[in-house]
């Protein structure tokens, strides 16, 4: 009771101060910046979909949840501008945000969601820490979320290196384009698996080493012509920290120390094997946990409107990634030899195919995603490593953000892609990995700003599940989500014209994720005037 009177109290601060305005961070302007931010959730059973999903992490699936939020940042410009130095902080005090795996008992009192120091200088930039990405050549506001670079979980502390914008090549009077970057990292969430795995036997991972890279090619010159290719190949890797397996002979989990050496971080970075098999065989396989994704973008941009069409293909080893495989390997003395140049061809049938709309002068709809998912291929339903008896090497079955020994790919519950995948966090048995990764959904969302100030946005996803290949649904799960979400700005001219308050709307009908229904309250202050303190106008 204590508790939802907490809430409760909070959602009463909400409700008097009017509506809402979910917003991720705040920028400053070669000075400081602060903002305040308080939100409260309520629902009949879990928090819907949309209302918990693609937040950065910053949610929880109780029917009572809220948090307190302060976010400050702070910018200085040098050298005409060519160098850029900034920092951020974003600490949350958490309501309601219990695990909701084996035993519900864990929580954080105090979260640090973004520290961060960033230094750029012209299109370079080098940031370490904990800070939020946007996702790459997708609308962030409506899509259902890129499935490897997403903005589903927390993010992770790393170091980071890459271009903030797309440099041009030279010699190809800017038709042609590159954006990367690189960045290294530890994962956090080593406690809570702990605590969500306790008592389950399931295992769990701690200090598990974290990379990603991406590269994006750009051709096409806009101020000449308005359309633009964009193809980009996203990749990321689990590696080395400790693991923790169930002995039921001891009654206890096992402590493993995976390899983690200054090749492990090579092996990373190329994808390539390890001197030996992490799970005991004679069979070599890449280091830790490899996937990604490859994007493309078709854009047309023109004075009232843009449009694109957009496609991201995940995969989790060279069969889906390549679309080819070895599959040449000798027999008897030879069976492990490659002999032949023989391949297994798999299928394109896993992506995310989407298009989207801006339109510039219509100020009710001003923007609008249609997006359909297939994950049902893994690369076949068959795995099979050659042997000595049979060369055949078919590699299918493939698990969609799990793996056998690193966390997969999730960070404190939330799988860190597209949150169409069911996370962790909706397993009740303490499992850390997908229960439904196979499945085939439809997304829409639109959004507008009807009068000034004023901002709505709707999204609506249909999905139907069939589980993984190794616990299949006896029957296929049906999922509808709902959001109906609008954010307000108060003029300039009010008494509260630093203050943004949001309300939204959320639920799930089905059997996938259950019967939901929510409301959830936000208010945004800027307690600092505009201009601020040392800001230039």
């Amino acid at each position: 009771m204590k508790k939802f009177f907490s809430i409760a109290a909070m959602m009463l601060m909400v409700v008097c101060t009017t509506m809402t305005a979910q917003v991720s961070g705040v920028k400053a302007d070669d000075g400081w910046a602060l903002n305040v931010e308080m939100q409260g959730s309520l629902s009949n059973s879990k928090t819907p979909l949309w209302l918990n999903a693609n937040k950065h992490g910053i949610s929880s699936l109780n029917a009572q949840n809220g948090y307190v939020r302060g976010i400050g940042a702070w910018d200085k410009k040098f050298a005409d501008g060519k160098l850029d130095l900034n920092a951020g902080l974003d600490v949350i005090v958490p309501l309601g945000y219990k695990s909701q795996g084996y035993k519900e008992r864990y929580t954080n009192h105090l979260v640090l969601q973004q520290a961060f120091v960033e230094a750029n200088y012209k299109l370079g930039t080098l940031t370490i820490g904990s800070k939020h990405q946007p996702m790459e050549l997708i609308n962030n506001e409506l899509s259902s979320g890129a499935q490897t670079l997403g903005i589903n979980a927390r993010p992770v502390p790393q170091v980071r290196i890459g271009l903030n914008d797309y440099w041009s090549i030279p010699y190809t009077k800017k038709w042609v384009a590159v954006k990367a970057h690189m960045a290294y990292g530890v994962m956090t969430d080593g406690g809570w698996e702990e605590t969500f795995a306790a008592g389950s036997k399931y295992k769990y991972n701690k200090n598990t080493r974290y990379h990603e890279k991406a590269g994006y090619l750009r051709i096409g010159k806009e101020e000449v012509f308005p359309l633009t290719l964009t193809i980009g190949l996203q990749m990321a890797a689990q590696f080395g920290g400790k693991m923790y397996k169930y002995d039921n002979k001891k009654n206890a989990y096992n402590e493993t120390n995976v390899r983690c050496n200054f090749s492990t971080y090579w092996h990373a970075f190329t994808g390539t094997g390890a001197e030996e098999s992490e799970e005991g065989t004679e069979y070599q396989n890449a280091e830790g946990n490899h996937l990604g994704s490859w994007v493309v973008r078709l854009n047309w941009k023109a004075k009232a409107w843009e449009a694109g069409v957009y496609m991201d293909h995940y995969f989790e080893d060279h069969s889906g990634m390549l679309f080819l495989d070895y599959d040449g390997y000798g027999k008897g003395a030879d069976w492990n030899k490659k002999v032949d140049s023989r391949y297994f061809r798999y299928d394109l049938k896993d992506f995310l195919l989407g298009f989207d709309v801006k339109l510039k002068n219509f100020k009710y709809v001003n923007q609008a995603v249609v997006e359909h998912i297939a994950s049902r291929y893994h690369s076949g339903p068959i795995y099979h490593d050659h042997t000595k008896g049979m060369s055949d090497h078919i590699c299918g079955r493939e698990t969609f953000y799990g793996h056998s020994s690193m966390p997969g790919w999730q960070h404190y519950g939330q799988f860190i892609g597209n949150p169409l995948y069911l996370s962790p966090i909706y397993n009740t048995d303490g499992y850390v990995g997908p229960r439904c990764d196979r499945f085939k959904a439809w997304h829409f969302g639109i959004a507008g700003e009807p009068v000034s100030g004023l901002r709505y946005r709707a999204k609506l996803s249909w999905q139907k599940g069939w589980g993984t290949y190794n616990a299949p649904y006896t029957e296929p799960k049906e999922n509808t989500s709902l959001l109906l979400e609008a954010a307000y700005k108060f003029p300039e001219k009010s008494v509260l014209n630093r203050f943004t308050a949001t309300i939204g709307y959320g639920a799930d009908w089905g059997e996938l994720r259950g019967n939901n229904s929510g409301m959830q309250f936000t208010v945004l202050y800027n307690p600092l005037p505009t201009p601020a303190k040392g800001r230039k106008k």
